[in-house]
């Protein structure tokens, strides 16, 4: 057995010593440079989520592009809807109110001249009917009393027409 000498042992051992803390060291040095890899490969990533983002975004945001134009003339065309529906109720009414006004008066013009015949009558009421905008529909003597049917024509909106109809009676008063 060769017995080495003390100095040449420390000397071993200082070198082997040495060899390990600089194996350590780069272990140490690789594992901070692998760490800046992985810190710079999750900055990629994380830059790379941002973009995927505000690309969705953008595209989001373009879908809805013009969208407040259709909006727009969707709540348009309701008002004008309700505003037509509103004219041709009027309308409508106008047209009721119109015949019953030339009912009435074509009644009491009739009963003013019931004792001249059914025929002078009926011909008095037309004429009232006719001077208020309407059409004399029936007309029928009982007695001293005018029955006075009449129609007039209204269209509240251009495809759609009616008529209205309005009876009356005038005589004498009784009672």
């Amino acid at each position: 057995m060769t017995r080495v000498a003390p100095a040449s042992q420390s000397h071993a051992r200082e070198q082997v010593q040495a060899r390990t803390e600089g194996h350590e060291q780069k272990q140490e040095l690789e594992q901070a440079q692998e760490q800046k890899h992985e810190q710079k490969q999750e900055q990629k990533r994380a830059q790379a989520r941002v973009q995927e983002e505000q690309a969705r975004e953008r595209i989001r945001l373009a879908a809805d592009r013009g969208s407040a134009t259709i909006w727009v003339l969707a709540v348009g065309v309701v008002i004008v809807l309700v505003g037509a529906f509103g004219a041709a109720l009027g309308a409508a009414r106008m047209a009721r109110q119109q015949a019953r006004v030339a009912a009435d008066f074509g009644a009491l013009a009739g009963a003013g001249h019931a004792l001249d015949g059914e025929a002078a009558a009926c011909g008095m009421a037309g004429e009232l009917a006719r001077a208020n905008g309407a059409r004399l529909a029936a007309c029928r003597v009982d007695g001293l009393d005018v029955l006075v049917s009449t129609q007039v024509t209204v269209s509240p909106l251009p495809w759609l027409t009616r008529t209205v109809t309005a009876t009356a009676r005038a005589g004498p008063v009784r009672g």
